[in-house]
């Protein structure tokens, strides 16, 4: 893997960008294409089975689109947290939509069919695959990026918070009851006097 020199925003937000294998060309497809075959060892599964445990994810960029995906699953058959399986994708699609000479979308899923169980520590074998399908949209160029201005966590209308406004309002009258109490006390001395 190779390194991607990173902006100082991408530096301070903690991404370590690097190259990924996969051969994305345009307009080719490709259908189960091996990334690589790996023996991981003991250590690996554990770490992948922790990675699983706790829904580490996969951030990819393709012509500045970003991606994201699952690495793998936590099968819940049992009550008991030592009856779970947990799951490695191997299998990665790729879907990519293109306006005549301009990648509009990407998306991307794994194979629920294409598991390889890391629940134990041993030694496992590994083939890597993906598959990459390119579909015609007419979608132009300068809307591809509305599906993810549409998917941002900020608020899409203004959002009245009445609990805030009202638990403000008590606590400025609950404060002034108080203030006035106190001058009060402090004033019917000054007045006896």
């Amino acid at each position: 893997m190779k390194e991607k020199k990173e902006a100082l925003g991408e530096v301070l937000n903690g991404d370590r960008l690097v190259s990924a294998p996969y051969q994305l060309d345009f307009l080719r497809e490709k259908d189960s294409e091996v990334v690589c075959k790996k023996r991981l060892s003991k250590e690996e599964v554990g770490q992948f089975r922790a990675a699983v445990k706790k829904d580490y994810y996969f951030q990819m960029y393709y012509d500045d689109l970003p991606i994201w995906g699952f690495i793998g699953k936590v099968d819940k058959e049992g009550k008991d947290p030592s009856d779970f399986k947990y799951y490695l994708f191997k299998h990665i699609h790729f879907d990519i939509f293109y306006n005549k000479d301009r990648v509009i979308e990407i998306n991307v899923r794994t194979d629920p069919n294409a598991l390889v169980d890391v629940t134990e520590d041993k030694e496992v074998d590994v083939e890597f695959l993906y598959t990459v399908k390119w579909k015609e949209t007419n979608t132009p160029f300068d809307k591809r990026m509305d599906k993810y201005s549409q998917s941002s966590s900020l608020p899409h209308h203004l959002e009245i918070h009445w609990f805030s406004i009202i638990n403000s309002c008590v606590t400025v009258l609950l404060l002034t009851g108080f203030l006035a109490t106190i001058l009060m006390r402090v004033l019917k001395n000054d007045f006896v006097k």
